[in-house]
């Protein structure tokens, strides 16, 4: 009987995985595709000699995260690749906005659209290197972070701390406002939007900031030879190490008695024991209700997982192409991350769409040149291109006029990628001709691919406020453990949240170590007690 099993071969898994091998137990991972990785992984769809990534495709939460690096996994074969640009921001002139890992090259970037906006590109980047490592590892450490936070009030003080917490809760469009002149701050909005949240949403400065600050210190990288590598680099190292990942070895349920969760279902009726700890790298509602039935949880949280809100659905599209994007503005050709949209009413407008429920008629589109990136990834003298949009998870209208409904049928697929087609096309007029092979993925493909992704969501529910920190998946379960002793949520339903970034599965892991090393002996079911307390109640 294994120590652990953990349900689920994504990177959070595979993060847990690998600590608690390290910890000396005997560990399986159940996944249900034929191969491990989840939304970390690549494939050849494109054609011999093509390498795209299915999902994910450019880490820098990856690169920086303490979780992932700990790991050591330039020692099982990966390797970061980086562009000679980190992103780029084209606009409807011809110009383009660009981040450089060179302070210097960005400065001159944004200060070349506004006089002054270079100095406040170096503030926003000296605040960074004054709390953005503390910062970091409080964000991806359980909730609360008393260790980390400490360490993060050092450096703010109490005037600073105000200020820095006003400045996070900021909407993107205020902070652009405040700071630049011209449109720099499309480089922090377009960073927002990674999420789904609009230029208006409360905290949006906090993630544009956050993520044009890590590509301004380590870039925007990506694996050598395919997102895929990273997930390999994982399932080296845990096997070396003795743990197993059983591919196509669905589970179905988790067995708890006497409120304890002692072992899993898989999809064939095998009962697969657990020693000490259950860790689900599902998200949270395919695992309340799904995984552990109703009766074994409190009351409160049904109604809990009814109100979860989900992040919106994805698009999501590759292509070969012969020679390179031919970009209107040159300098957006060495760069490994383009976000497309003409300005930041434009981005409204898009989030705009979203929220009412229609497929927008001019989508932000994030584009990644992958072979400008990794010249692995396909022949000389060819690109493989990556993208993905959001659209509503349900569909009310299209705001485009071209008919989409939602249903994802051949028509509703043509219309849309040729909807991101046009999107690239216009900052890159000829792009179309030059696509040689296409691979489109709607909601219900992602879905197929993962069921985490349920209906093309990617993030494991939305990036806004009210569902996050102590508020994420539900109130009241704002830690790895949850009702059930010996069963953690280790997905990104689970707090700090989506991104490759393994925290999620990093921090599940060390609560099942802490619990099983007495640590927490004393306060375990006091907190069981008020998290039972917070959920079935007001």
């Amino acid at each position: 009987m294994p120590d652990a099993v953990v349900v689920g071969a994504g990177h959070n898994g595979l993060v847990a995985a690998n600590i608690l091998a390290d910890a000396g137990w005997k560990v399986v991972v159940c996944e249900e595709q034929d191969q491990s990785g989840g939304a970390v992984s690549s494939s050849d769809y494109l054609g011999p000699g093509y390498v795209a990534d299915v999902c994910s495709a450019f880490y820098p939460l990856g690169a920086a995260s303490p979780h992932i690096r700990s790991l050591g996994l330039e020692d099982y074969g990966l390797e970061w690749c980086h562009a000679p640009t980190v992103l780029a921001h084209p606009l409807a002139d011809g110009r383009a906005l660009i981040l450089s890992r060179q302070i210097d090259q960005t400065a001159a970037s944004v200060e070349a659209f506004g006089q002054g906006d270079g100095d406040a590109w170096r503030r926003l980047y000296g605040m960074w290197q004054d709390v953005g490592h503390p910062l970091l590892d409080a964000l991806l450490a359980p909730f609360p972070p008393v260790m980390a936070a400490a360490r993060l009030a050092t450096h703010l003080r109490l005037a600073g701390s105000l200020r820095f917490a006003r400045f996070s809760l900021l909407p993107v469009r205020h902070l652009g406002e405040e700071e630049f002149r011209g449109p720099g701050s499309l480089l922090l909005a377009g960073c927002a939007l990674h999420t789904d949240l609009s230029p208006e949403s409360a905290a949006s400065s906090a993630y544009g900031w956050l993520l044009a600050m890590l590509g301004q210190e380590v870039g925007f990288p990506v694996p050598r030879g395919g997102a895929g590598q990273l997930t390999a680099a994982l399932v080296r190292r845990l096997e070396s190490r003795g743990g197993q990942v059983l591919c196509r070895t669905a589970v179905r349920s988790v067995v708890v008695r006497r409120g304890r969760a002692v072992a899993v279902v898989t999809a064939d009726g095998q009962e697969m024991g657990a020693r000490r700890a259950v860790l689900a790298d599902v998200t949270a509602p395919l695992l309340y209700g799904g995984l552990v039935a109703w009766e074994h949880l409190p009351d409160r949280l049904h109604d809990d997982m009814r109100r979860f809100q989900w992040d919106y659905s994805t698009v999501k599209v590759d292509w070969a192409v012969r020679g390179r994007i031919p970009w209107a503005a040159p300098e957006v050709a060495g760069a490994g991350t383009v976000h497309l949209a003409e300005s930041m009413d434009e981005m409204t407008g898009y989030c705009a769409d979203l929220a009412m429920g229609r497929v927008p008629s001019r989508p932000f589109v994030l584009a990644g040149q992958m072979t400008t990136s990794d010249a692995s990834r396909s022949p000389d003298g060819t690109e493989v291109v990556w993208a993905y949009t959001h659209v509503p998870r349900q569909v009310r209208g299209d705001a485009g006029g071209d008919g989409i409904t939602g249903r994802w049928d051949e028509r509703d697929r043509q219309a849309i990628a040729r909807r991101v087609e046009q999107r690239i096309e216009n900052f890159a007029p000829g792009f179309t001709d030059r696509i040689t092979a296409r691979q489109l993925m709607t909601p219900p493909d992602l879905q197929a691919h993962n069921a985490n992704l349920v209906n093309g969501a990617i993030n494991g529910g939305t990036a806004a406020v009210h569902q996050q920190l102590v508020f994420r998946p539900t109130p009241g379960l704002g830690r790895p453990g949850t009702p059930i002793r010996g069963l953690y949520l280790a997905s990104s339903s689970a707090h700090p949240g989506g991104g490759v970034h393994g925290a999620c599965g990093a921090n599940a892991a060390r609560a099942a170590l802490r619990q099983e090393q007495g640590v927490g002996r004393l306060t375990s079911r006091p907190v069981r007690l008020a998290a039972r307390h917070l959920i079935s109640g007001y």
